[in-house]
């Protein structure tokens, strides 16, 4: 909004230096800084608001018991990274464009599913929270919305079932019919993927800042046609408006991470995690760059596939021998390395480390072809 009154007195007045706000480097970096400042400022008296109706984290008797300390610390901070991404996104992107709406309207509903799952658990006391199965019906629905719009909507015309195949050249697959289910899945695993890794202090956090860094230079390289055309990749007329979104994340999550690493003073909870989860996978979706997720959001993937491989192969040996066995000491897999001895905050570095090295080859892969 703040964008259009200052375009607006830039046509209209012509006043010297006011130039600069159209460019969508300068407005991202502005996004950023924005949801820095708002999020440093602003936690400090939510994160009071929480301790006061003591919105606290529940003791997890299914969790490692060296986390039943962290029990009471305030929780639903999601609320910080959201309204530290909004505000900024709302005064310094072109509302107007079908990315930023598709990207907005995806992270606030996600985000209030998440709400009402975290408050059904910490206010109302509900054990599991939000029914599964509810929970699952809000990412499908928003999966659904996200997909049908661009499958129909002129924007995307000639391209809206295609994706990039990484690190090879000139090879685009069409989903076809089967688009918006693809959608769908990649927009709910996603979103339950960042949901698992949100179990160290400082972890989700700090992986999706750094997966957020490499989509911002894919996002802006998308929305380029001199850039798209240098790396021969799909250009996405319009698509450079979603740099000012995952700019404003990028400064966002790092406010928050200053409250949220080791030992955290607040977590994110479903509020944040799902909402990000479900943002990352609309992200990737509307750059068209599905395939890469795998690899950008490494990390992510194999939280999940840690879960499912425990889920699995304990239903089979129960199953087989009557007693269930287990891979892993305990899924996710930051929790396996917590039960076989290393602090916290090693996993989380360790993890940042592995991040970086898959961000890289990620960027890398648009050269590698």
């Amino acid at each position: 909004m703040l964008y259009y009154f200052l375009e607006y007195i830039n046509r209209t007045f012509n006043p010297p230096g006011f130039d600069v706000f159209r460019f969508l480097t300068f407005r991202s970096a502005l996004a950023a800084i924005s949801a820095l400042l708002i999020s440093l400022l602003f936690a400090p008296r939510i994160i009071r608001m929480l301790q006061k109706n003591q919105i606290g984290e529940a003791k997890k008797a299914d969790g490692p018991k060296n986390h039943w300390s962290k029990a009471g610390t305030p929780t639903m901070g999601g609320i910080i990274i959201i309204s530290s991404i909004v505000i900024p996104v709302l005064l310094w992107s072109d509302i107007k464009s079908v990315y930023i709406i598709l990207i907005l309207t995806g992270t606030v509903w996600l985000s209030l599913v998440g709400f009402l799952d975290d408050y059904l658990k910490v206010v109302k006391k509900f054990p599991n929270g939000l029914i599964a199965r509810y929970k699952l019906l809000g990412q499908v629905i928003i999966g659904l919305v996200v997909g049908v719009v661009i499958y129909i909507s002129p924007e995307f015309a000639g391209k809206s079932t295609l994706t990039t195949i990484p690190f090879l050249k000139d090879m685009n697959l069409d989903f076809s019919y089967f688009y918006i289910p693809v959608v769908i899945f990649i927009i709910t695993a996603t979103s339950n993927a960042v949901n698992l890794t949100d179990g160290l202090d400082g972890l989700a956090i700090g992986n999706i800042m750094i997966v957020m860094i490499a989509l911002a230079i894919i996002s802006y390289v998308s929305g380029n046609v001199k850039y798209a055309d240098y790396l021969n990749i799909m250009y996405l007329r319009g698509s450079g408006e979603l740099t000012v979104f995952v700019a404003a994340v990028i400064g966002a999550s790092l406010g928050f991470l200053w409250y949220n690493f080791y030992p955290a003073q607040v977590f994110m909870g479903d509020t944040g995690s799902l909402a990000l989860g479900g943002a990352l996978g609309i992200l990737v979706v509307l750059i068209k760059k599905e395939f890469l997720l795998p690899i950008l959001g490494g990390i992510f993937f194999m939280e999940t596939v840690s879960v499912i491989i425990q889920r699995v192969y304990f239903k089979y040996t129960k199953k087989r021998y009557g007693t269930g066995k287990r891979v892993f000491k305990m899924a996710p897999i930051h929790h396996h390395f917590e039960m076989i001895g290393w602090p916290e905050p090693k996993i989380v570095m360790r993890f940042y480390i592995i991040a970086i090295i898959l961000a890289i080859i990620s960027l890398a892969s648009f050269k590698i072809r």
